[in-house]
């Protein structure tokens, strides 16, 4: 495992998503990466792996990358995690990874849960092409984010809190099929599909609690 940066999904909620190779390399490698280490300590705790965590997030400097870096040329092994799902996916793991690559280290995927996937596999609409986009902007180009978003043929998922998703809803394509996952994985695991106003009045009437996905169908999409 020397000179390596491991990219490790973790469970987005349920534990019992995580794999037994995941664990294995949280176990041997010389140093857990992830963004907030209260978050990674407790799954940690969880299976009894007693790794050393260290923060990374997208405020880390490049000094301090570059620590990472010179870590992994002295025979370091690192595994690079998110607080949830998969790392490199709307989180800062990928400046790292660049890195890594540029000075040819080893960067070794081991796969595990994305809400991206998760949400797509439970969708009923097509996923051989798809658009991830991320959180809407909270302010600056929000409105060219939704405008853009109305354009693309294909389906589409994005992301938002507990926050502002009745307000995202009321913002996309009011008439385009949707479902959006809350809590995807966990205890309240919600599925609601519909038109946005039909998955807003659904919300309203249960819990906005939680994190959101939203996956919209393809534009012109019929049930075959």
């Amino acid at each position: 495992m020397k000179n390596s940066l491991y990219i490790v999904g973790t469970p987005i909620g349920n534990l019992r998503d995580i794999t037994e190779r995941a664990k294995e390399v949280l176990k041997e490698v010389d140093i857990v990466l992830c963004e907030d280490t209260r978050v990674t300590a407790k799954l940690l705790s969880a299976f009894g792996i007693n790794t050393p965590t260290q923060t990374i997030q997208q405020h880390s400097t490049d000094k301090e990358l570059q620590k990472i870096i010179e870590s992994l040329e002295e025979g370091k092994s690192f595994a690079l995690v998110s607080d949830a799902g998969t790392p490199g996916i709307s989180d800062p793991g990928g400046k790292l990874v660049a890195l890594a690559v540029k000075f040819g280290f080893d960067v070794v995927p081991i796969p595990g849960v994305s809400a991206v996937a998760t949400a797509l596999s439970v969708c009923g609409f097509p996923a051989d092409k798809f658009s991830f986009l991320s959180f809407p902007p909270h302010k600056k180009g929000r409105k060219t984010f939704f405008k853009e978003l109305n354009d693309l043929e294909e389906t589409v998922v994005l992301y938002e809190s507990k926050h502002r998703i009745l307000k995202t809803l009321s913002e996309l394509p009011q008439n385009r099929p949707m479902m959006v996952g809350r809590e995807l994985t966990k205890m309240h695991e919600t599925l609601y599909r519909g038109t946005a106003p039909q998955i807003i009045e659904q919300i309203e009437g249960s819990s906005a609690k939680g994190e959101f996905t939203i996956v919209l169908a393809p534009k012109n999409w019929i049930i075959l």
